[in-house]
């Protein structure tokens, strides 16, 4: 329904998504790894993908107004912004002007609101998968939602691409132009994961519009019969290892093979340093990273996400723009097994490394090591 000629959009910030990220600490979920996160340097990052997301919406700012949430969930970056809004109205937000207020209750109360109100189009959530499923617990399928991507894991169905392409989802959606899709909320054990255990698990599912040019698909994990072609990849890459020059090897299991034919340690899901065929640190984050390429030649390892296809803003958020920024493109190697690539769609990889211009800077063609003597050039955008 249109009220004044004008579209209704629910907004909900999740004010700590991300914070974990460039620190190492591969998400944000409990009030223990906040405070850690902060200790540690983190700063909120969530802010600046709303403002990627509502410099797009610009465009047909007379066409909509937003239901949010007051102060850091919405209200203050709407009022910078010059959009028309309304806040919603509840107890639990009598004081969430600084992020050590914020909890998940806030982002529940939020949703429960605004799926009940009639008006409201879709719900568009900024955060990641934590945030996710605090959304579907309390809106299931009730009302379409829209995730903006801002957190550390993003491995759930319900996200676009990133904050630009959901103005695209967002327009086509409330011009009748694209349908309505169930779509997953994936999730992981934050505990696990630091531990080096992915295990993820369905929380559920939600209605969004679907643009499949524009949303990204669930992550799926690597068959155990891709052994083989990875120790075969893994071979080729170690011996293209020049001497005294630092190898930063992004997480996964693909990457992992290549510490393991070195009979060297590695952080499956961080970030480690490899130099003259060792591990000389381990679980970097993005501080450490500069403090060690400051001097020497340093070049990436990473394997694109299974079935999404991202090289970098998913899961591996310690290669900030300004440590790919002091690495430059020339030095980023990738490696995949054909089976990934293969379910990659178009097997066309992405970017979202929260920098828009840096993305433009490093799209392009790159060669993927796919086999031991086997190279296939692939676009990445």
């Amino acid at each position: 329904m249109v009220i004044f000629n004008k579209f209704i959009l629910g907004l909900i910030i999740n004010p700590i998504s991300g914070m974990g990220g460039s620190v190492g600490l591969k998400g944000t979920d409990g009030r223990d790894i906040l405070l850690k996160a902060i200790n540690l340097g983190a700063k909120p990052s969530a802010f600046k993908r709303v403002k990627e997301l509502l410099n797009e919406l610009k465009s047909i700012e007379s066409k909509i107004r937003f239901l949010t949430c007051p102060g850091i969930m919405g209200e203050n970056i709407l009022k910078e912004f010059n959009f028309e809004f309304t806040c919603i109205k509840h107890s639990i937000f009598t004081n969430v002007e600084d992020i050590l207020e914020f909890s998940p209750e806030h982002t529940k109360i939020a949703a429960g609101i605004m799926k009940d109100i009639e008006d409201v189009k879709v719900i568009l959530f900024v955060g990641g998968d934590g945030t996710a499923r605090d959304i579907v617990k309390v809106v299931g399928t009730n009302k379409p939602c829209l995730g903006i991507p801002a957190g550390v894991k993003i491995f759930s169905s319900v996200f676009s691409l990133n904050p630009r392409m959901a103005t695209s989802i967002i327009l086509q959606f409330l011009l009748g132009e694209i349908p309505l899709k169930e779509s997953e909320v994936l999730d992981i054990d934050e505990n696990k994961y630091r531990n080096g255990e992915l295990v993820t698990r369905l929380f559920g599912s939600m209605l969004i519009p679907f643009s499949p040019d524009y949303t990204q698909r669930s992550k799926i994990g690597t068959l155990k019969s891709d052994l083989s072609n990875q120790e075969r990849i893994a071979k080729r890459i170690i011996e293209l290892f020049n001497n005294n020059t630092y190898y930063l090897i992004g997480p996964g299991t693909t990457t992992k093979v290549i510490t393991d034919k070195l009979k060297q340690p590695k952080t499956v899901l961080g970030v480690d340093l490899c130099l003259n065929n060792k591990i000389v640190a381990q679980d970097l984050n993005e501080h450490q990273i500069l403090k060690y390429i400051e001097e020497r030649n340093t070049k990436i390892i990473v394997s694109p996400l299974g079935n999404q296809g991202f090289l970098f803003g998913r899961g591996n958020l310690q290669f900030t723009p300004q440590v790919l920024r002091k690495i430059g493109s020339k030095n980023i190697i990738i490696i995949s097994t054909r089976f990934k690539l293969q379910n990659i769609q178009d097997q066309i990889l992405r970017l979202d490394t929260r920098d828009p211009e840096l993305d433009k800077k490093l799209r392009g063609f790159y060669k993927i090591y796919i086999d031991y003597d086997e190279i296939k050039i692939c676009k990445v955008t």
